[in-house]
């Protein structure tokens, strides 16, 4: 790979990027330190999130399609209405 081909790949000089990333790096770890925050309990939180979205299954699923119906209830009827007064205006 051409090193203008890398530089395009890196959006930048590799140096630069390299520069650009150590320094972004370092402002997210002081950020997540004062938040008290460890980068392994992140991760840990977002596995615990998709076990429970496992664990409630179907229930979630039949819940989700609940607040479907319940907003199609009412938005339903309001688009139709709009589509019907701007067809009355356009003629």
């Amino acid at each position: 790979m051409s090193d203008t081909g890398l530089s395009r790949f890196l959006g930048g000089s590799p140096a630069q990027v390299i520069l650009r990333l150590v320094f972004l790096s370092f402002v997210v770890g002081i950020v997540l330190s004062a938040l008290n925050l460890d980068p392994l309990d992140l991760v840990e939180m977002a596995v615990e999130f998709v076990q429970r979205l496992w664990n409630m299954g179907y229930h979630a699923i039949w819940r989700l399609g609940g607040y479907l119906l319940i907003g199609a209830i009412v938005v339903i009827p309001i688009w139709l209405l709009t589509r019907i007064v701007s067809m009355g205006r356009s003629r």
